[in-house]
């Protein structure tokens, strides 16, 4: 009897609930109120379980009724994707984009285009990863991404088309208390090389050879931005962090912005862009969450502002 559970049952169940009675539930799916009890109490007989209390003058859920309303929801929410999904697939819309993210980008422009993204294209399964250095780029050459948000790699493989986004803040920073923070003027390669610098590491092989913004022979290398923020934080070395991970700290005294020499007063530009590869260019979907990052605007430094000299750097 399972087998006969149909969608017009499930959603007349649901409909009755959201709604507080059968009469208003008749409204929201425009079907005759004796057809809606009908297909309730149809629903009940099959599955062998009470969902509704009749005795008041509204119906009330069981608690069996509670349960199974979960359930209920789900399915018709797969059954709309599911037709949502084909409908775009057939109009030529990626059943899915896959997106990898430099650990450089700021993520709430990230959550902001992915939040309109489920509006936009609901059927559209949104898969985001986040890499740094190369890793943000060879998911892309591996075809695991169709699309990737890059910019602390130098070099862009040729069988890559890019596209510019925007530039994102870039400072070399060091705890309150670390020695660093206290020196008087620019401070000389020699000095810096005296202290421990918190690197990236690039878990992909395409920097490999590359040292590009390590200053000093004594390095810490970590695998995430985060870890690299505490190191800093708590005084284990000095580092280059983008603007939007730090402000709150350099507002708030905890870290300062080292001023060093060959690097420009507040730092650097870093040029970020949307990447993929040239044979398979993204579909409706993926244009439309590039686009969207191209227009969401991320903060810069007042150096930024001023049109301080865009560089590639190694984080």
């Amino acid at each position: 009897m399972l087998d006969g559970v149909s969608l017009d049952q499930l959603r007349s169940f649901i409909a009755a609930v959201d709604e507080g009675s059968f009469s208003a539930a008749a409204r929201k799916v425009r079907r005759a109120q004796s057809v809606v009890s009908e297909l309730v109490g149809n629903l009940e007989a099959q599955i062998g379980v009470v969902l509704f209390d009749r005795s008041g003058r509204y119906p009330k859920l069981t608690p069996e009724g509670v349960v199974l309303l979960a359930d209920a929801r789900g399915i018709v929410a797969s059954v709309d994707n599911m037709k949502a999904r084909a409908k775009g697939m057939s109009a030529g819309l990626e059943p899915e984009l896959s997106v990898v993210v430099d650990v450089f980008y700021p993520i709430d422009a990230i959550t902001q285009a992915a939040q309109e993204f489920r509006r936009q294209y609901p059927g559209v399964a949104l898969r985001i990863y986040v890499e740094a250095l190369g890793a943000a780029i060879q998911p892309v050459l591996d075809g695991k991404c169709s699309v990737g948000i890059v910019g602390s790699l130098p070099v862009i493989p040729a069988t890559l088309t890019s596209e510019r986004l925007s530039n994102v803040s870039f400072l070399m920073v060091a705890a309150l208390e670390h020695p660093l923070a206290s020196y008087k003027g620019k401070i000389p390669k020699e000095v810096l090389g005296k202290h421990t610098q918190i690197v990236l590491t690039d878990r992909s092989d395409l920097s490999a050879g590359r040292e590009v913004g390590v200053m000093s022979p004594a390095t810490w290398r970590l695998a995430d931005l985060f870890a690299k923020h505490q190191f800093i934080l708590n005084g284990l070395g000095w580092g280059g962090m983008p603007l939007h991970a730090v402000r709150k700290d350099l507002e708030e005294g905890r870290l300062m912005a080292l001023t060093i020499e060959d690097i420009p007063p507040g730092g650097l530009n870093v040029p970020m862009s949307a990447v993929w590869q040239t044979k398979s260019p993204p579909g409706p979907a993926g244009r439309w969450f590039i686009e969207r990052l191209q227009e969401i605007p991320i903060a810069t430094s007042d150096a930024s502002r001023s049109g301080a000299a865009e560089m590639s750097v190694t984080p």
